[in-house]
This record gives C-alpha cells, sequence and structure tokens, in this order.
C-alpha cells in the first residue's frame, strides 16, 4: 500500500491471454476498482497499430491519449482501497514508468505459440511490437533493477489452479485473498472497454476460469518466424514463474 493508504496492482499482460478474466476476478472483491488498459489511445495514438487495430478510431475519441496524464490519474486519489489496473506490455512505449516502483506488478505471459495463434485471428500478421513478449523482458529487467513488487505468472497455471494463482496474486499484494474472485456473471461489465466487442466475446460468455487444455496449435508459415523469435523471450520469463515449478 503506499503513503495515500491504496493499494495499486499493475497487471502487464501480452494479448489474448486470460487478461480480462482477471480484470473479471478482481472486480468481484468488494474493496477493489478494475481499470481496463489505460493506455490503449496512448498506444494507438503513437503508433501504426490505428491503421489495423479494430475500432481505434473510436478507441481513441473515448480515451485519453496523453500517456503521462494517464499516470498521473492512476497514482492519484482513488474511491477504493484497492485499484487493479489491466496493462498491455507493449503500450507503455517510451512512457516514464518509475511510477511501478509504487505498485504491485504483475506480469501474466503465455506460450508462444498459443498466443500468437490467438492473435492472428483478430490482427492479421502480427509483428514483435504488436505481441509484446520483449516488452514484459524489458520490463521485468527493470523491476529487477530498481527493486520494484512484481511477480511473474503463467496463463496456463492460473487456469491449472485459479485459487493458488489468485491466493498468490493477493499475498505479493498483500490484500486478503477473497472467494467471490473465483466466478463472476455472464455478459458484459460496465468497466470493460469500447473494444470489448471484437476482442471479448469468449470471456462475455465465461463465468469463470475454464479449466486448462493442452491442445495442439499448428500456426502458418507466414507466422512461424514470430513465434520463433518469441521462444527464447518467453524462456527467460519462465525462469521467474512463481507457480508452476
Amino acid at each position: 500500500m503506499n503513503e495515500d493508504q491504496t493499494t495499486r496492482i499493475c497487471l502487464w499482460a501480452s494479448p489474448r491471454n486470460i487478461s480480462t478474466a482477471l480484470m473479471y476476478s478482481f472486480a468481484q472483491r468488494s474493496d477493489t476498482k478494475v481499470v481496463d488498459e489505460p493506455f490503449y489511445g496512448f498506444y494507438l495514438s503513437h503508433t501504426s497499430a490505428k491503421e489495423y487495430h479494430p475500432g481505434a478510431v473510436e478507441i481513441m475519441q473515448a480515451m485519453e491519449n496523453d500517456g503521462d496524464k494517464v499516470i498521473r490519474t492512476m497514482m492519484g486519489p482513488q474511491d477504493k482501497p484497492v485499484v487493479f489496473y489491466k496493462n498491455m506490455t507493449h503500450h507503455m512505449l517510451d512512457l516514464d514508468i518509475s511510477f511501478t516502483s509504487k505498485v504491485v506488478n504483475i506480469i501474466l505471459t503465455r506460450e508462444p505459440l498459443q498466443m500468437i495463434n490467438s492473435f492472428s485471428k483478430v490482427v492479421d500478421k502480427p509483428k514483435m511490437k504488436d505481441v509484446g513478449y520483449q516488452a514484459q523482458v524489458d520490463l521485468l529487467n527493470y523491476f529487477k533493477k530498481i527493486g520494484a513488487t512484481f511477480m511473474v505468472i503463467d496463463a496456463r497455471d492460473i487456469l491449472l489452479n485459479p485459487y493458488k494463482a489468485l491466493a498468490a496474486m493477493c499475498r505479493k499484494a498483500c490484500i486478503e485473498f477473497q472467494p467471490a474472485m473465483l466466478s463472476w456473471n455472464a455478459g458484459r461489465r460496465k468497466e470493460d472497454g469500447i473494444w470489448a466487442k471484437y476482442w471479448y466475446g469468449n470471456v462475455h460468455q465465461s463465468t469463470g476460469f475454464e479449466a486448462y487444455e493442452d491442445k495442439k496449435i499448428a500456426v502458418s508459415d507466414a507466422l512461424k518466424p514470430l513465434v520463433k523469435q518469441c521462444e527464447p523471450l518467453y524462456s527467460y520469463l519462465k525462469q521467474h514463474f512463481e507457480l508452476g515449478k
């Protein structure tokens, strides 16, 4: 908890990685406010991603596009004692991330073959800058350098044992686990970003974390170089997993 008595949890996820389900989980807590991808507008307005992300113009019009202002809002007064920010790591670009020394950081990653296969169904021909693995590694190294509070977790380990994973995250944040975090009502949530109609179809049908399935996946030849490029980055992140060892 910070000097203002607010516990801020920043999730740093790669895309297509149960991050929305995790946001829904924290939204069930009686003491917690959740915020969906506060840097998305900033990211789109400062990159070519606006040219191929669905709903980009609508998103930029609806959100704050100044990343520094977003950070000031995040670190400013809050109306709940716990705030959970769902972030895509690659959205940060060249922002000053020193504020991460004052929050609890959770890096959420996923095996590249599965993640890239899922992402390519929404964004055609993704590139390294779209999938976030290098950004996650850079963020991890920064956390280690400044001594920030962090943990690294794999989506697979959350699905294998949601209670164990959520309890570990709560311990890291020095908050009590609440059983309500294990389930939610199907459908949209008021906290959903306006991009939900493009990305959240599956999670809107869920009422909890789905059981993990070890599926055989084959990506197109065009995506294989990206998968290969991401694998060593994922392996480095894996060395820091706090679950599933």
